[in-house]
């Protein structure tokens, strides 16, 4: 028969074991050394691509009136930019509104008076993507002779702007680096690997940066410069400390 433990000796073994256990537990839930910083980069790249936003503003004595001048007016821009080469793509609405116009009278004796409606407004808006710049000028000029009276409003961009981006995150963490050997050197540890990289988002929308050279056009009015797109890329990158 195996012998039979005392209630003693058996409450002394079950309360060793937790405490040879402890230093283990406490060993690996010790910390990580890491240093955890950020870089930024940018690259440039001529743009290829032009977005413009082109819009119609009418005003009449009613909501109809004021409707069929804009339609009017739109339709011949719009059959202008396709007759030009632009794509059915490459339009697209981007804002439409009918609006009650008054006229607000001054006080009389202290009392405010009652708005006076005088007419509507309609506002038609068109984005379009320019993929030839040599026609930016022309296209604007033409679209202003047409009825555009609002807007133009234009952002340089690039229609592939990968290989700029990839610079861009290369900068970026070639900054990181740079950053983290010298704040390990001022702090007398030694930097070990790499433990996680992320790209921060949302990445910021691409910059214009103008430059001096003027566009070459061939008969445009408005003189447009289409400059450098500068991509910005910024990362986290986080570094183990060596003991």
């Amino acid at each position: 028969m195996a012998p039979i433990l005392s209630k003693t000796v058996l409450m002394t073994a079950l309360l060793a074991l937790p405490l040879a256990a402890a230093p283990v537990l406490a060993q690996e839930a010790k910390p990580r050394e890491v240093i955890s910083v950020t870089g930024d980069g940018e690259s440039s790249m001529a743009p290829d691509m032009a977005i413009v936003t082109l819009s119609v503003v009418k005003q009449a004595k009613t909501a109809r009136e004021a409707l069929d001048e804009n339609n009017k007016a739109m339709k011949d821009v719009l059959d202008s930019l396709k007759s030009g080469g632009i794509a059915e793509r490459d339009l697209q609405t981007s804002g439409f509104s009918i609006q009650p116009q008054y006229n607000y009278p001054q006080p009389v004796d202290g009392q405010q008076q009652q708005p006076q409606l005088i007419g509507y407004q309609t506002i038609n808006a068109v984005t379009v993507r320019l993929r030839d710049l040599a026609k930016l000028g022309q296209v604007i000029d033409q679209s202003v002779t047409l009825g555009i009276n609002q807007g133009g409003d234009i952002q340089f961009t690039n229609d592939k702007p990968e290989a700029a981006l990839e610079d861009a995150r290369k900068n970026a963490v070639t900054e990181a680096v740079k950053k983290a050997k010298t704040l390990s050197e001022a702090a007398g540890v030694k930097l070990g690997r790499i433990i996680e990289i992320n790209e921060n988002e949302p990445r910021p929308l691409p910059q214009p940066a103008y430059r001096a050279t003027m566009m070459k056009e061939a008969d445009a009015a408005v003189p447009v410069q289409g400059g450098e797109t500068t991509y910005h890329v910024s990362v986290t990158v986080t570094f183990a400390i060596e003991p």
